[in-house]
C-alpha cells in the first residue's frame, strides 16, 4: 500500500516536509513518518513510490546504528512496540516507516559532503573551478573522484532551492565553534560510510546531513545516507567524464527532463515504468548496503 499522507486526529502536526510528516508526541519527543511521496525540482509529485518510505526509514536506522560511535543521534526506536501508548492505535500505519525521536533545536544549515564531482558541485566547478569557495584542481571531469572529500554547506530552504554557502557564511549562521565541529563530524561520517559502501560495491558520490542540539550536545537528526539525501553509484562500470547510473531519484529527474516539464505546477504524474524502476532502485540500494530485503509495511 502506498502512503502519500498521514493524519492522526489526536496528534499535533509539528511539520510536514516534502516526504516526512512529523508529529509532537510530548514535550521532548517527536514521531517522524516517512511517506512514499517523492519530490523533484522542488515539487512534490502526485505519484507515490512503493516501499520508498520504508527504505528511507530502515536505511536511516541502519546508518544511525552503524555510525553511532562517531556522533549520537536522535533515534529512540523504530520498533512500534517501544512507542508511547498514545501511538499504539496507529501501529499498522507506522510499522516499518516511522521513528520515535528526541526533539532537538535544529541547526539551520545542510551539512553536505562531496567525494565526487556531480550535481550542483559540477556546475559550480565549471563556472569557477571551485565549490562553495573551495578551490579545486584544474581539468577535473564530471563524476571525477575528488582528491579529498570536501565539506560544502548549504542553506536549509523551507521552499525552493537550498543555496550553497561558504564555510564563513555557515559560521555566521551557527557560530564558528559549532561550524567547525559539524564539519569534522560530517567528514568523518562520510569517510566511514563511503569506505563501507565500497565493500558493498557502491560509491557514495555525495550526501547531506542534518544536526541539532539536545541539552547542549550535537545529535545527528532527520535521515541518514538514504537515496533521497545521497547519490549512490554502482562501483562496477564507474567511469569519470559522464553522468553515472544511480540508485537514487536521479532516475526520476532524468525522466522529467525527457518530457520537457517546465518545472512549474502542476507537477506531472509518473509512468508505471518510472514508478516501478524508482522503487526497484531504492530497494536495491537498501539490499546492497545492508545485505537484507526491505521490510515493507
Amino acid at each position: 500500500m502506498i502512503c502519500l499522507a498521514t493524519h492522526f486526529e489526536d496528534l499535533e502536526l509539528h511539520w510536514q516536509g516534502k516526504v516526512r510528516d512529523i508529529y509532537k508526541v510530548d514535550a521532548d519527543t517527536l514521531l517522524i513518518v516517512a511517506t512514499d511521496r517523492i519530490s523533484a525540482f522542488d515539487y512534490v509529485l502526485p505519484t507515490g513510490i512503493p516501499c520508498k518510505g520504508a527504505v528511507l526509514n530502515q536505511l536511516s536506522q541502519f546508518w544511525f546504528e552503524k555510525l553511532g560511535h562517531i556522533v549520537n543521534n536522535h533515534l529512540l526506536s523504530t520498533n512500534v512496540e517501544d512507542f508511547p501508548a498514545c501511538l499504539q492505535q496507529y501501529r499498522s500505519m507506522l510499522a516499518g516507516r516511522s521513528m520515535w525521536v528526541r526533539r532537538t533545536q535544529a541547526f539551520d544549515v545542510e551539512c553536505v559532503v562531496r567525494g565526487y564531482l556531480a550535481g550542483s558541485g559540477w556546475k559550480d566547478y565549471q563556472r569557477s573551478q571551485s565549490i562553495c569557495g573551495i578551490p579545486l584542481p584544474a581539468g577535473l571531469r564530471e563524476s571525477e573522484r575528488l582528491p579529498e572529500p570536501i565539506f560544502t554547506p548549504s542553506t536549509k530552504a523551507e521552499k525552493g532551492h537550498d543555496v550553497n554557502i561558504s564555510f564563513a557564511e555557515m559560521c555566521s549562521i551557527v557560530g564558528a565553534d559549532h561550524a567547525r565541529r559539524l564539519r569534522e563530524i560530517s567528514l568523518q561520517l562520510y569517510r566511514e560510510a563511503a569506505d563501507y559502501a565500497a565493500t558493498r560495491d557502491l560509491l557514495i558520490a555525495d550526501t547531506k546531513f542534518e544536526f541539532g542540539l539536545h541539552n547542549g550536545d550535537i545529535l545527528w537528526i532527520d535521515e541518514a545516507l538514504t537515496p533521497d539525501s545521497s547519490r549512490f553509484w554502482p562501483r562496477a562500470g564507474f567511469q569519470p567524464g559522464r553522468s553515472q547510473p544511480s540508485f537514487d531519484k536521479q532516475y526520476v529527474r532524468n525522466y522529467l527532463e525527457t518530457i520537457h516539464w517546465n518545472k512549474q505546477p502542476p507537477a506531472p504524474t509518473l509512468s508505471e515504468e518510472v514508478i516501478n524502476g524508482t522503487s526497484r532502485r531504492y530497494r536495491d540500494a537498501y539490499r546492497l548496503l545492508t545485505g537484507r530485503e526491505i521490510q515493507n509495511p
